[in-house]
């Protein structure tokens, strides 16, 4: 593996020493999808955070260490997955979404 983030998400200029990034990608059947909403629940389920993945389907949140679920939701279909993080090790993620 050579250490890539998915779909070529820069980490330069992030402290990840000092950072727990949740990153990664939404897609559908192999491609990236513009402008779906991810959630960021934290491990009990409550809603912490949300974004708009970008044109190239990314996206990333600064969360504290734990447990997270990931929930994108599109007018193409949702998806989740769960996710550990942990300060200094940055998670790089996909969630596929399904009709």
């Amino acid at each position: 593996m050579c250490g890539a983030p998915p779909a070529g998400l820069s980490l330069e200029g992030i402290d990840v020493s000092k950072e727990t990034v949740i990153q990664g990608v939404v897609i559908l059947d192999g491609q990236p999808v513009p402008s779906a909403y991810v959630r960021l629940l934290d491990g009990s389920g409550e809603f912490t955070a949300e974004v708009v993945s970008s044109a190239s389907g990314q996206f990333r949140f600064f969360a504290r260490p734990g447990d997270w679920t990931l929930r994108a939701l599109s007018s193409k279909g949702t998806g989740e997955v769960r996710v550990h993080a942990q300060q200094g090790t940055p998670v790089e993620t996909e969630v596929a979404i399904s009709h």
